[in-house]
């Protein structure tokens, strides 16, 4: 990112049209530069109007001056606009703010940042509003990523999860296993400077009982990744069966739409479809395959390639069978190949005279020895609707179930968090064996000070400038 001491502007609010474009402008210069384009109808500057109040004002520009304003020296006004400054440290971005709210137009906030740039400011990069705030202590990191999970929430809870973070809940937690390992660090490390005198300032099974303890809740918050990730993200659910058993008609049925073809020529679908659907409050993000057989078509091969690939990330598979025909050797190799992830078994066209039971399909399952899965059934019919509410609940069920609403428990959303805690943990656990195993004191105060900085770097006390760009080249321009 470019140097911090610069004044930056940037659009805040989506391109396109709208009732309101929003320009924000942050840093040390942000109200003199505004000032030079900027005149208040109440005659004030805007050093001298109130903090975080709306002024009625024109943003002035050149670009739509005749020759005679020019030769003048008079400025057209570009809008009418409302002007608010929020001044250091009372803003967002802890530096002083200016916003300029005018009508929603591209051409008119694109022209205000223009003005501004010449007047002094440069364009913002994405995500550095958010870095400012960061840096300037507004916000940790944890809030910081927050914020654009705020943006991209997809459903009530990824929005709910976003707001537990951004209002600390999660580097709540951290801060207080960091503040609780610093104190630790501390008595090892005066007894290593006091070890001749034989002083103890803390006993060994005092140390490793809260060591324990410590883990143990890390530990938790690492299971808890896999349910925030999927409540952030949405549930990976991937439908899969051999040719001509459905699977693009539950799609559609699921969807409420007409969104992939359906056809009674195998190898249709040829690529992987993606739709999503809200349930309950969470997004199940559905993904149609091809029809798993074997073929000589180079396009087909390629979409059962990507069916493969999709299976491999899916956090619930939803198995689709025909049971109006007997099952086939391929029904029952998919049943027992892909068992290794929770699993929802859907009878399909159940208006057509039955072949197959659900007691077929579970003695299936029940005698593979190989089975780690969790398994719902469902009997349903894509073509009347019937059961594809079952199928939708099913699939939450089966993903996150009903452990989580906001408030209850503190939930770990993104992979960066996950191998930071698990890195804390193996510090943690080397630790324990040292002590136990009497290894140097040295070596304890090594490990916690490895468990400790992993600790810090998940809420930015411990950073890295290369992670940082990472982190908020992930935003949008203007937040």
């Amino acid at each position: 990112m470019s140097a911090l001491d610069d004044t930056i502007c940037a659009v805040a609010t989506p391109a396109g049209e709208g009732g309101v474009g929003i320009v924000r402008v942050s840093g040390s210069r942000a109200l003199s530069i505004t000032s030079t384009v900027v005149r208040l109808r109440c005659g004030k500057s805007l050093s001298a109007i109130t903090s975080h109040q709306l002024y009625l004002g024109n943003f002035l520009s050149e670009h739509f001056q005749t020759h005679d304003q020019l030769k003048q020296g008079h400025a057209t006004v570009l809008d009418e606009v409302l002007v608010v400054t929020m001044r250091t440290p009372r803003s967002y971005t802890g530096e002083d703010v200016v916003e300029v709210h005018g009508h929603g137009g591209p051409l008119i906030v694109q022209a205000m940042c223009e003005a501004l740039i010449q007047a002094g400011a440069r364009m913002a990069e994405p995500g550095e509003f958010t870095k400012r705030a960061f840096l300037n202590g507004r916000l940790d990191l944890t809030q910081a990523e927050a914020v654009l999970d705020t943006i991209q929430a997809n459903s009530l809870h990824s929005l709910k999860l976003a707001q537990e973070h951004l209002q600390g809940g999660l580097s709540g937690v951290i801060l207080g296993h960091r503040d609780e390992l610093v104190k630790l660090l501390a008595h090892v490390e005066a007894g290593m400077d006091f070890g001749e005198e034989d002083i103890q300032f803390i006993e060994q099974t005092e140390l490793q009982e809260t060591l324990r303890t410590m883990l143990g809740a890390i530990e938790k918050l690492i299971e808890s990744a896999q349910e925030g990730r999927i409540i952030r993200e949405g549930i990976r659910t991937v439908i899969l069966g051999r040719p001509n058993v459905g699977k693009s008609s539950v799609l559609n049925a699921i969807l409420g739409i007409d969104r992939a073809i359906v056809s009674q020529i195998p190898g249709t679908t040829r690529d992987v479809l993606e739709e999503s659907v809200m349930v309950e409050g969470v997004m199940i993000r559905l993904f149609d395959t091809a029809g798993l057989r074997e073929t000589i078509d180079e396009l087909e091969q390629e979409g059962m390639s990507r069916a493969e690939e999709a299976i491999h990330q899916a956090d619930v598979l939803v198995m689709i069978f025909d049971r109006s025909q007997p099952l086939t050797q391929k029904d029952m190799d998919l049943i027992q190949e892909y068992n290794h992830k929770p699993r929802v078994m859907i009878l399909n066209k159940d208006d057509l005279p039955h072949q197959i039971s659900l007691k077929d399909i579970q003695k299936i399952v029940k005698h593979n020895k190989n089975n780690l899965s969790q398994t719902e059934y469902v009997q349903a019919c894509a073509l009347t609707g019937e059961g594809i509410d079952l199928v939708k609940r099913a699939v939450k069920k089966l993903a996150v179930g009903n452990r989580h609403e906001a408030g209850d428990s503190v939930l770990v959303s993104r992979l960066r968090h996950k191998i930071l805690l698990q890195q804390s943990a193996e510090a943690l656990h080397n630790a324990l064996v040292a002590i136990h195993d009497t290894h140097s004191v040295e070596c304890v105060a090594l490990d916690l000070r490895m468990a400790l900085d992993a600790l810090g770097e998940i809420v930015g006390i411990v950073t890295n400038e290369d992670i940082l760009d990472q982190i908020f080249r992930e935003f949008c321009i203007g937040k």
